[in-house]
């Protein structure tokens, strides 16, 4: 496997974290249109790459074990739906940009660490098997890196722990990526646990493409950028 599966979604962050830092950037309409993009790419990725893929294998596996049952790989993509909103709910849908709070951090956010890293440790884990993801993961997560860290400098964390988290954050997908490739009951499972990632990856990417858009309203420009993203997606 070629090192830039890993290298993708880690430079997204680090990059998001950095430019962050430095540039400060304070247009929230590009930020939104670059998050608009983001949700409609990945989305594409997972409805015309990676959902029939999985399904594929998924079938065959069954057939070479003669197991005449209907694939049950829907109900898993509907509990990794389920499994984001419950995320989301510990997150305050960080996941995509959708962080606010009046009260500044004194310390290390630990339940929004602990579920956005688990959240992308599940979405490193089918780039594996499809390496194209890679792309996909990392423009999801570079605008999301920039908007968290501009919140978190904003909330007054300090450097030492945001500069912590980050880093957390941007190792966590290609830790999944590696593990799935490399533990056995990850390789065993490989389908079940593609179906519960689909399911997140529908529901934050659809997510994105609305929250992104002032009072869930579309304009010209998202429109085109939603397009591109659907357009750029068919061509990988």
């Amino acid at each position: 496997m070629e090192p830039t599966v890993y290298l993708f979604p880690l430079l997204a962050v680090l990059l998001g974290y950095v430019i962050a830092i430095y540039f400060e950037p304070k247009n929230k309409k590009n930020l939104k249109l670059l998050l608009a993009f983001s949700g409609a790419f990945l989305l594409s990725l997972t409805v015309m790459h990676l959902l029939p893929e999985v399904y594929e294998a998924d079938l065959h596996h069954e057939a070479e074990h003669h197991h005449e049952h209907k694939s049950a790989l829907g109900v898993f993509i509907m509990l990794g739906i389920v499994f984001q909103i419950i995320l989301e709910y510990l997150s305050k849908g960080a996941e995509h940009g959708h962080v606010h709070s009046h009260e500044p951090f004194k310390k290390m956010p630990w339940v929004l660490f602990f579920s956005l890293c688990l959240h992308a440790l599940l979405e490193g884990m089918p780039i594996h098997q499809h390496n194209h993801l890679a792309v996909g993961i990392a423009i999801h997560h570079f605008p999301i890196a920039i908007i968290l860290t501009t919140f978190f400098r904003q909330a007054k964390l300090p450097k030492k722990a945001l500069f912590v988290f980050m880093v957390g954050f941007a190792l966590m997908t290609p830790i999944g990526t590696y593990l799935s490739g490399h533990l056995p009951f990850l390789i065993e499972y490989y389908a079940p646990i593609s179906g519960i990632v689909i399911g997140i990856l529908f529901h934050i990417s659809s997510t994105i493409i609305f929250e992104s858009s002032e009072g869930h309203t579309f304009n010209l420009a998202k429109i085109s950028v939603i397009l591109l993203g659907i357009l750029l997606a068919y061509f990988i």
